[in-house]
């Protein structure tokens, strides 16, 4: 019976592991699995971020036409961002379809105000919203620029995006065309 026991206590231990080391711990905090995206992806987003720095572009030369046009082509390009080929967690694709939506809504609001203060206080809701959206894509072709301007909106501050650390201020424009600093730099390439 003595042998029975040992055999039935060996069994149990051998089938939980049976090991005296303790059992390897989920990190709770760790991101959700996401790895390098395609290039198709990063054609696609990087014509939408293009579109982006259009009207950055417009709204640093003053230029309210120029600045409806970029808009109407962010919204454009949007629909062609392939998400299918984003190599990452679904719930980080649905992210990242929710936050384009939002600045596709926000450009397409930006395209029909006709007051130049008033597209400049819609871009910077979706400066904000593009921050997000590339590092929840973690766009990996180039690195990505986080620009600030702490006198914007009265002192409120607003900040931006751009290709490179060169400060081109699109909320004053020739006004205070260097007014700013580069706050963050997004570079995910070989990550």
């Amino acid at each position: 019976m003595k042998n029975y026991l040992f055999i039935v206590l060996l069994a149990v231990l051998a089938a939980c592991g049976g090991s005296d080391q303790p059992a390897e711990e989920v990190k709770k905090d760790e991101p959700l699995a996401q790895s390098k995206n395609s290039s198709r992806f990063n054609q696609t987003f990087g014509d939408f971020l293009n579109n982006y720095y259009s009207l950055k572009d417009a709204l640093v030369a003053s230029n309210p036409e120029q600045a409806t046009t970029a808009a109407n082509n962010m919204v454009s390009s949007a629909n062609n961002i392939a998400y299918d080929e984003m190599k990452a967690d679904s719930n980080i694709v649905l992210t990242a379809k929710d936050f384009t939506n939002t600045i596709t809504g926000d450009a397409q609001k930006l395209a029909t105000e006709a007051d130049l203060e008033a597209k400049r206080k819609t871009f910077q809701s979706i400066s904000d919203n593009m921050y997000t959206l590339l590092r929840t894509v973690r766009y990996d072709n180039e690195i990505v620029y986080q620009q600030y301007c702490p006198m914007a909106f009265d002192d409120a501050g607003a900040a931006w995006l751009s290709k490179t650390s060169d400060i081109k201020n699109p909320y004053y424009g020739k006004k205070m065309l260097t007014c700013g600093e580069v706050r963050d730099s997004l570079d995910f390439r070989g990550k």
